[in-house]
């Protein structure tokens, strides 16, 4: 199998992912999930979801789709990649194990699918405000935040290339 081959076997449908969550749970690994638009992958993303796949054996990346992360009203112009562009790029990173696209404004039905041990959501986030919060603690599961590293954002990255600086 050829390298985007693989990287693109990564990305599944909500049915597929939820197949490929009983074969985890029945190997015994530790699922984790996390979610967002991803749109301009940058630095502070690559950390991100570095620190969340070593939170567990499997990461699984819930991505906006296009309507979705329209929604989530962040800016006229975004997102500025198109949904397949971001989760192929999510895809690629070695430590993220399956991503997921996803319509609806939260991740919370996909959530119910995936059943993780640990939901990541980032530093902004007070744990029971994060969707799927009740999914995952009634299982058992952990939620978690992650840090953000300061100085680096899609937003300001935008501005960034509009300015021309």
């Amino acid at each position: 199998m050829k390298k985007l081959e693989i990287i693109q076997s990564k990305i599944l449908s909500s049915e597929k992912a939820a197949n490929e969550v009983l074969q985890w749970r029945f190997r015994s690994k530790t699922i984790v999930f996390t979610n967002g638009v991803f749109d301009l992958l940058h630095r502070g993303h690559v950390t991100y979801l570095s620190q969340a796949a070593d939170l567990g054996d499997v990461l699984v990346v819930g991505i906006n789709s296009d309507l979705s992360a329209k929604k989530l009203n962040k800016g006229a112009n975004r997102p500025i990649q198109d949904e397949q562009s971001r989760a192929l790029i999510a895809a690629s990173l070695h430590f993220v194990t399956a991503v997921v696209i996803f319509d609806e404004e939260t991740p919370a039905e996909l959530i119910k699918i995936v059943q993780p041990d640990v939901l990541v959501k980032g530093g902004d986030w007070k744990p029971e405000q994060i969707a799927g919060y009740d999914t995952v603690i009634n299982h058992g599961g952990k939620v978690l935040t992650i840090d953000f590293v300061p100085g680096y954002s899609t937003t300001a990255l935008e501005q960034k290339i509009r300015n021309g600086k």
